[in-house]
């Protein structure tokens, strides 16, 4: 079920500790022989719904919260993140950012070459999850996540960088390319073939550090990495996820 998984400790005791990860590919209920392979959890890339909600509900469970406690978004590529206090109630609202204090919910970000990162304070028990895909690197989604996890009291994030596209897999136009050097310079490259390319995650990473945010970042290539899903490899295709909650000590 999970790529990478951490459980960090509680700074001091009777203090909130932090429980993150990122999924794979397998280990779900699905049959692994279809498209969207066997733990897929984005239940809008044509999959079985029941397939889905199987796998989140697992997930749930493997990350011990309530199913309606595991809170995913309706991403757009835009740079909206939103404070959560309690699960939703209807549908998700737009957002690719979702910030909460609220140690009994659980914050999920979805991915199949975009970047997932979470972020989270062990001390005072902020944590969130944000989608950075190149919109959203480019615009800003970043920086307002560490805004608004500040905003509820965050003193020291921390961040976990999930696996994405790589570099030399992120073929763009020049245009594109350029767009991304205006943010953040080290995010332009060169694909494998040697044409303009886009680095999505060192560009998140190159902020994170700016920002002074202590970074773990977790090697592999959603392009060239089976276990993972990826659009660019595959278009129909599952998706992956980042998943933080608190834990208490």
């Amino acid at each position: 079920m999970f790529y990478w998984r951490h459980q960090v400790d509680p700074p001091q005791p009777g203090q909130p500790g932090v429980d993150w990860g990122f999924t794979s590919a397998s280990g779900g209920r699905a049959d692994v022989a279809a498209d969207y392979g066997a733990f897929n959890l984005g239940g809008h890339v044509g999959d079985d719904p029941q397939s889905v909600e199987d796998n989140r509900r697992d997930l749930a469970a493997a990350i011990g919260v309530p199913r309606d406690h595991l809170l995913f978004m309706a991403q757009v590529h835009g740079a909206t993140v939103m404070r959560v206090d309690e699960p939703w109630q209807g549908d998700p609202p737009e957002a690719d950012g979702i910030v909460t204090t609220n140690p009994e919910l659980a914050l999920a970000v979805l991915v199949a070459d975009c970047v997932p990162l979470l972020l989270a304070d062990a001390q005072t028990g902020v944590i969130g999850a944000v989608h950075a895909g190149r919109p959203g690197m480019t615009g800003g989604i970043v920086t307002r996540a560490l805004e608004v996890m500040a905003e509820a009291g965050a003193e020291r994030i921390e961040a976990a960088v999930g696996p994405s596209v790589c570099g030399r897999c992120y073929e763009v136009p020049e245009e594109m390319r350029a767009e991304a050097a205006r943010v953040s310079p080290v995010s332009a490259t060169v694909s494998w073939t040697g044409t303009p390319a886009i680095d999505i995650a060192a560009g998140v990473v190159d902020q994170l550090h700016a920002a002074g945010v202590a970074v773990t970042w977790i090697p592999g290539c959603t392009r060239e990495t089976d276990r993972l899903y990826s659009y660019r490899r595959r278009p129909t295709t599952g998706r992956f996820a980042g998943v933080v909650r608190r834990w208490a000590a």
